[in-house]
């Protein structure tokens, strides 16, 4: 069959119909008529100066490469994909509280800010809260929470982008010789730049003030997630 993997000799992965839906027969053939190209002599014939030179002569209208590759190039193959935009869970929205499954500060209960164009998830612990500062995070690693904060009114800094998390370009050494004598040496801490502290300060401080409208809200940003025995996450209702 075509487009179904065998399961068994004789017996494909999809039914007849299934396998026809798949190849887009339905549709029936393709009536787009494309315009017909210009047709291009292979020769072209030219001016030539010179009294024993004839007037004229034909001449190749594409000149031939001068130089071939020893190795044959492989020319990658053209893709017609185009990548869609990540759609946002619909249990997420802004002021969700979500319970982060990796990296760094996995166990920890996390706000909601937006999602960056990237399709990555912008949040905030509060750092004052539980010293999660301002991060994205994909929305595969996380886990939505039924609890939600509300930061109506509230604007974030259009500044705070994907580019915003860039990292810098680090200074290698100058020579080899000061390459070889830095190894082993731990490297210097670069200082956090003020203005992203003054960035996450300013956005937790509208986050927080939100948080203390809501009883015992604060403590519960601050407990870490976990499971103990016996407990199973699907089986949840958070």
């Amino acid at each position: 069959m075509a487009r179904s993997r065998q399961l068994a000799p004789g017996v494909g992965r999809f039914s007849r119909s299934q396998a026809a839906a798949r190849r887009g027969l339905y549709k029936g053939p393709k009536n787009s008529e494309k315009p017909a190209p210009a047709e291009v002599t292979a020769t072209k014939e030219v001016q030539v100066g010179g009294e024993k030179n004839g007037g004229t002569r034909l001449v190749p209208t594409s000149k031939a490469p001068r130089y071939y590759p020893a190795e044959d190039v492989r020319q990658p193959k053209k893709s017609r994909k185009s990548p869609n935009p990540t759609k946002l869970r619909p249990s997420i929205v802004p002021g969700s509280i979500l319970i982060l499954l990796a990296g760094r500060f996995r166990g920890k209960r996390v706000v909601f800010l937006k999602q960056l164009d990237s399709g990555l998830l912008l949040v905030t612990g509060p750092y004052k809260i539980n010293g999660v500062p301002l991060r994205r995070v994909n929305q595969a690693y996380v886990i939505t929470t039924s609890t939600k904060v509300d930061l109506e009114g509230f604007q974030l800094d259009p500044k705070i982008n994907d580019a915003y998390f860039a990292k810098g370009a680090v200074k290698s050494a100058t020579s080899a010789e000061a390459e070889f004598f830095e190894e082993g040496k731990p490297k210097p801490k670069e200082p956090f730049p003020e203005a992203k502290s003054a960035d996450q300060k300013g956005v937790d401080k509208a986050v927080i003030a939100a948080v203390q409208k809501q009883a015992n809200l604060a403590k519960y940003l601050k407990a870490t997630f976990g499971l103990t025995k016996g407990q199973f996450p699907h089986q949840m209702v958070f």
